[in-house]
């Protein structure tokens, strides 16, 4: 069977750490096409694939079966409007959209054409994401109280890019938000409400830098953060249920990795040093083993989808729940209270 025919769109941090080596490592895939001014660049990593200065190029071709919107987030709604148009499958780097009603209309926009829909949420596929999942499916902590991840980071310096500019969709909370929300979501659905603080700290910076989630669930509450001032990081992600307690200290470094240059399908790939500790309720102490991330399973399950019509690996309507949440802390930062969700 002739492999699915993909085009990118961006060439940028997403584009050329992930998504591109992720396509190119899924066998049922074939990367044909990159729309960039950074020709030079994809003749070095990508020998064979194309090059484009415009996305209209990928559009137009009858050959690309998947365009890959991995270009800056006010892009994204025109760019997967234009490519659903033209009958393309659509893969958005997160965050789906600036806004949820753009989201919706994107979803109502794909079923109307019978074409896939994913948003890349690849965060999934963390090894400390899949571990604590773990911990929650096999009640190693027993019922689960408090959740709690964190995103932190020491960047006193501002980057430069669009990330830090005053722009739709941008700041930390679009940012690294979108993902500890869906994580969240993946877990435990949708909260009765939420509490955000979100705030700017570093002298220079214009957009958000902090942002502090809490996640009503009943009797379970997730606290979800991410800082850039913080030197030296306490966990990662903290369990408590009523048979004991799970935490583990570091980020996945499946990132770290890419932008070295490592690749796909070594024996130690998507493998840590870093495990996790569980206690249990009478105060002893075991190490737990964090399992392998693997952010190649989402371009499996995105071809199995194209192939097979099985639901795709996030779907519109679970990306579009991220946006829910996330303009519900938005409201609830600005007007300093406590948001319903549903």
């Amino acid at each position: 069977m002739d492999r699915i025919t993909v085009g990118l769109i961006g060439y940028g941090l997403a584009g050329s750490i992930f998504h591109a080596p992720l396509v190119m490592a899924e066998p049922q895939m074939r990367l044909a096409k990159v729309v960039t001014s950074r020709r030079e660049q994809v003749a070095v990593d990508l020998p064979g694939v194309g090059v484009v200065e415009t996305a209209e190029d990928l559009f137009a071709d009858p050959e690309i079966d998947l365009v890959i919107v991995a270009s800056p987030n006010t892009t994204h709604v025109p760019f997967a409007k234009a490519a659903l148009h033209a009958g393309k499958h659509v893969v958005i780097d997160k965050p789906f959209a600036p806004t949820l009603g753009e989201a919706d209309a994107l979803i109502a926009l794909a079923e109307d054409k019978s074409r896939l829909l994913s948003v890349f949420h690849n965060r999934r596929w963390d090894d400390g994401f899949l571990t604590a999942r773990h911990c929650i499916d096999q009640g190693l902590v027993g019922t689960l109280a408090h959740y709690e991840v964190h995103f932190d980071r020491f960047r006193p310096a501002i980057k430069q890019g669009w990330r830090e500019q005053p722009l739709a969709a941008s700041g930390l909370l679009y940012d690294l938000g979108s993902h500890l929300i869906d994580q969240a979501l993946v877990l435990f659905g949708l909260p009765r409400t939420i509490t955000a603080d979100i705030i700017t700290q570093r002298p220079q910076a214009v957009m958000d830098d902090y942002f502090h989630l809490i996640l009503d669930y009943g009797r379970l509450r997730a606290i979800l953060h991410a800082a850039t001032l913080v030197c030296r990081p306490g966990p990662h992600i903290i369990l408590h249920g009523d048979a004991g307690s799970y935490s583990k200290h570091g980020l996945d470094q499946q990132e770290t990795a890419l932008k070295a240059g490592q690749r796909f399908g070594s024996p130690s790939w998507g493998r840590t040093t870093q495990h996790g500790t569980l206690t249990r309720a009478d105060g002893t102490e075991m190490p737990l083993e964090t399992l392998p991330g693997r952010y190649e399973a989402y371009y499996a399950a995105i071809a199995a989808s194209i192939r097979n019509g099985t639901p795709p690996p996030v779907t519109g309507t679970e990306a579009r729940n991220v946006m829910l949440v996330l303009e519900a802390a938005i409201r609830s930062a600005a007007e300093r209270r406590t948001v319903a969700v549903i």
